[in-house]
């Protein structure tokens, strides 16, 4: 199964609604490894790794985020696959 990594930006209603926990939920759900993160801008930051198949499911649930945020927009930038992950994290 091909692996891929994907850094992603999400922009919207996405600070104080549980959107990095939905993140990683997600990401434990389908076995992908990386982190999330809130930034100064009010947007969320993540990085995906994972089978291509799996991260591609992610991406489909991180654009409807949580009952309580709202995604206005998600930018993903495929990068290479690095692998260095032993799981997926919250970062601060």
């Amino acid at each position: 199964m091909n692996r891929i990594r994907v850094k992603l930006a999400v922009r919207g209603q996405v600070q104080g609604v549980g959107f990095r926990y939905f993140t990683l939920r997600t990401a434990q759900e389908l076995q992908l490894t990386g982190w999330v993160r809130n930034c100064e801008d009010g947007s969320v930051e993540a990085v995906l790794e994972g089978p291509e198949e799996f991260v591609s499911d992610a991406l489909v649930d991180l654009r409807q985020g949580p009952e309580s945020g709202h995604v206005e927009a998600l930018h993903s930038e495929n990068q290479p696959y690095r692998g260095e992950f032993n799981g997926f994290e919250v970062r601060f």
